[in-house]
């Protein structure tokens, strides 16, 4: 059965018919395909449609969601039946309910998220070989590969509610990595790089990842253990997207209103230096986050979370909002057949002016990290300590590399002590932020 605005609003009439007092659907269907190769020969492949559908119903303050991927009529009727059973039967919610209807979006962009070139599974093999080949060519020590991997996605999301709004958006992702090994003396190390984006076409060749995978690969080879200390500690960008992602977990509606949060009750208060400033942007052209309304039908926009160093806004759906007594940032999140959450779309930290050289070389002693282990972090007090993989800083150059590790602070300090942010800001996902120099944090070595 085709998901079309008929096939919506006949569920939604449905579910009113039962007895609801209020309904949304949201419906996906798309195309994936992967391929992953290993040493030159085809390791893995996978193909497959996904067509899902999810209804959800209020009756007065209470609700539920359901799911069915069967879109046959017998299956949807069911689906309608069984949800508003389950509506009926829990309890209360008094912030419970779907956004106002003069909040739902009116109009939106186009923000060239879809492309309509194919990859066929012949070329994806290509591509995989080409980039391990690039990766291994780089050094004689790097012998052997995890695999490198090609994955696209097209598709389609549906949403409808029972104030009258439909809308409907297309979709798509590319994505190209590998994993090369490198053995010296007996001993391997291996790293990894990537490419993604909306659009095939803007997507760095093949060659361009092998080798930065193959690169940061050997560069690790020789690693050795440090004496505890304190010292100044550079993220570069992928691992200060990591540290990026903290923060918003913490500005996540949800752990706020349930005190799960260091950042609970901190609203026009400094938590940075006037050079730090962050933002979620859902209307970002091509963004991997980006979309042109939300899980609830409010329009995206683009939100001000960190404004020169002031916490400004919290992500919000309608729910958090309605539980904090604040408006939706327009953040609802929503996976098909359950309520929505508060989520991000493109969440970065604004770059700075330094280049990420001129950084590295500000410091004398100090830490420069490029892989973080394990998941040592309390977002109620903020507490920090995780594994960690780099290079020393010495003189204000990578000196060698250095490995079992850990680096240990507080969140807290750890936003005050940002010192310096570089001017090498690139998305590769949905939270993305350029390289991140901090005044200092316990290394613990041997």
């Amino acid at each position: 059965m085709r998901i079309d605005q008929n096939l919506m609003d006949e569920l939604l009439a449905k579910a009113k018919r039962k007895g609801a007092i209020a309904a949304d659907v949201v419906a996906v269907e798309g195309d994936s395909a992967s391929v992953q190769v290993r040493l030159s020969a085809v390791d893995k492949l996978s193909k497959a449609r996904e067509k899902r559908l999810g209804l959800r119903v209020y009756f007065g303050q209470r609700s539920a969601g359901a799911s069915t991927s069967d879109l046959s009529p017998a299956s949807l009727d069911e689906l309608v039946e069984t949800t508003c059973a389950l509506a009926q039967a829990v309890v209360e919610d008094p912030y419970a309910g779907l956004p106002d209807p003069a909040a739902l979006a009116k109009e939106w962009p186009d923000l060239d998220l879809y492309d309509r070139e194919t990859v066929p599974m012949d070329r994806m093999i290509e591509l995989a070989t080409r980039t391990e080949k690039a990766a291994l060519a780089v050094d004689p020590r790097l012998s052997n590969s995890e695999g490198a991997e090609v994955s696209t996605f097209g598709g389609r999301t549906v949403f409808a509610n029972s104030h009258g709004f439909y809308g409907d958006y297309q979709g798509s992702s590319f994505s190209c990595a590998v994993a090369p090994i490198a053995v010296q003396d007996g001993l391997m190390q291996r790293d990894y790089w990537y490419t993604v984006g909306r659009k095939l076409s803007r997507l760095d060749s093949p060659e361009a990842v092998g080798q930065e995978a193959g690169r940061r690969t050997v560069r690790r080879l020789g690693a050795r253990k440090i004496a505890t200390c304190r010292v100044p500690v550079v993220f570069d960008p992928e691992i200060a997207g990591s540290f990026l992602g903290n923060l918003c977990s913490a500005v996540n509606g949800y752990a706020i209103y349930k005190g799960a949060s260091y950042l609970v009750g901190r609203l026009g208060e400094r938590i940075a230096p006037d050079t730090v400033t962050v933002y979620d942007d859902g209307r970002m052209p091509a963004g991997l986050g980006s979309k042109p309304f939300d899980g609830e039908g409010l329009p995206t926009r683009k939100t001000a979370i960190v404004e020169r160093g002031i916490l400004k806004n919290y992500l919000l759906d309608t729910y958090a909002a309605r539980k904090l007594g604040l408006v939706s940032t327009g953040n609802a999140a929503r996976s098909v057949g359950e309520a929505s959450s508060a989520g991000a779309t493109n969440f970065y930290l604004a770059p700075g002016m330094a280049a990420p050289e001129a950084i590295v070389r500000s410091v004398t002693r100090g830490l420069y990290v490029t892989e973080l282990i394990g998941f040592g972090i309390n977002m109620v007090n903020g507490d920090y300590s995780r594994g960690a993989v780099g290079f020393w800083i010495e003189n204000g150059e990578l000196a060698y590399p250095v490995e079992e590790i850990t680096i240990a602070g507080n969140l807290k300090d750890m936003w005050r002590g940002v010192e310096e942010i570089g001017n090498d800001l690139v998305f590769r996902g949905r939270i993305a932020s350029p390289t991140v120099k901090i005044a200092e944090m316990t290394v613990a070595g041997e």
